[in-house]
């Protein structure tokens, strides 16, 4: 059985961008749109034309140059905005207009002083608006997360008669559980007429570190989207990072969902987007982190030398890691400094490793870690050394 696809939402150059500090120029911008395209992202959110000129033009010299992804323009539900975007976006080859309004109570009451008919109203003329400039307009109901569900189904039931092709459910907040947001979705496919017309997409935040679960829960209860950014960037605490949720639908075939992102250049893409907006991803960052293959521990490092599969469940080469790393510390055992000293020259027997051991221990203890030319120092102050290089 073929898995079913879930489409990948690149929003780094939008969301992403949000974060103090993480501005990007027009050329960055085309630098990491073009590594999206090839990367394999299905829709890239370029940006919110309206917001800037400067936004505007990134928007439109991205519609430009991309290839293969849709691209998107971000909007509220105000006529200029959605007006802006699609000209922002006309020279696209697959343009996407995605338009929106809060429908939790929170929203409706503060941010909008309004009733939840008069947002349903606002909901169906932006798509309706949106839709006669573009075929493919997404609807985002802001804070969905918090949003009553069975409200939420007549929202999501208007803007699919008046057009939308795919509903955006935002965990804005980044409140629910992973339970709860795979449940209202769950509830939307059961309860929502013309679902079947519809994408439903999960754009989840990282408040409470359950972005990632949450866009899981979401597609396993029928979401066909999720929206992400490289390294998990974002508002706040950050949204989904992309390479978590590629490499957990590919390492559960069990699920029968698949994306269609070249792993391979997930690190390389890491680094690019690290590299451009100058934050630097935290070590131990998951998929991407520089400490995701690295073992210190000697029990952990004895068994990925015997065999990789006893602590790593991804193979590194398959996001684009040269190999796993034995790091070098107090807490290492002798078959990580045998190793790592073969790889730099020695072959040790067994007695020698003995000495060399006790010596390598008195050195790592006054290191964090221990490098490769340390090794020479350490084999240099060995009674076994003249043997050893002869």
């Amino acid at each position: 059985m073929n898995n079913e696809k879930v489409q990948i939402f690149d929003t780094t150059l939008r969301d992403g961008e949000q974060v103090p500090g993480c501005k990007l120029n027009t050329e960055q911008k085309l630098v990491i749109a073009a590594r999206l395209d090839l990367l394999g992202v299905d829709v890239i959110e370029a940006g919110f034309p309206i917001s800037s000129p400067g936004d505007f033009k990134s928007v439109q010299e991205i519609a430009k140059i991309v290839e293969n992804a849709t691209v998107c323009g971000l909007t509220r539900s105000v006529k200029k905005d959605i007006e802006v975007a699609a000209e922002a976006l006309k020279y696209a080859k697959k343009p996407r207009i995605h338009t929106g309004i809060g429908t939790s109570d929170s929203h409706i009451k503060y941010k909008f002083n309004s009733t939840r008919e008069q947002i349903i109203e606002r909901a169906v003329a932006a798509v309706k608006y949106a839709k006669s400039f573009v075929e493919d307009v997404e609807f985002y109901a802001e804070d969905a997360g918090r949003t009553d569900n069975e409200f939420l189904a007549r929202v999501c039931e208007a803007v699919i008669k008046a057009g939308a092709t795919v509903l955006n459910i935002p965990d804005t907040t980044g409140y629910c559980l992973p339970e709860q947001y795979g449940a209202k979705m769950k509830f939307l496919k059961e309860n929502v007429r013309g679902i079947d017309k519809a994408i439903l997409s999960c754009h989840c935040h990282n408040d409470l570190g359950l972005a990632t679960a949450n866009s899981i829960a979401g597609v396993i209860n029928g979401a066909r989207q999720i929206e992400c950014t490289i390294n998990g960037l974002g508002e706040r605490a950050g949204n989904t990072s992309l390479e978590e949720v590629v490499m957990i639908l590919r390492q559960h075939p069990d699920l029968k969902l698949d994306t269609n992102i070249d792993t391979t250049l997930l690190y390389s893409t890491s680094l690019l987007v690290s590299d451009s907006m100058s934050m630097p991803v935290q070590p131990n960052k998951a998929i991407v982190g520089a400490n995701a293959f690295a073992h210190s521990s000697g029990i952990h490092q004895d068994g990925v030398i015997k065999n990789r599969e006893t602590y790593e469940i991804i193979d590194p080469k398959e996001v684009g890691v040269t190999e796993s790393a034995i790091v070098l510390t107090a807490r290492s055992g002798r078959a990580a400094l045998a190793y790592r000293a073969k790889n730099v020259g020695y072959e040790l027997t067994k007695l020698q490793l003995d000495e060399v051991y006790q010596e390598f221990l008195k050195f790592a203890d006054t290191r964090k870690e221990v490098k490769d030319d340390d090794i020479h120092t350490i084999l240099k102050r060995c009674s076994v050394y003249k043997e050893i290089v002869a």
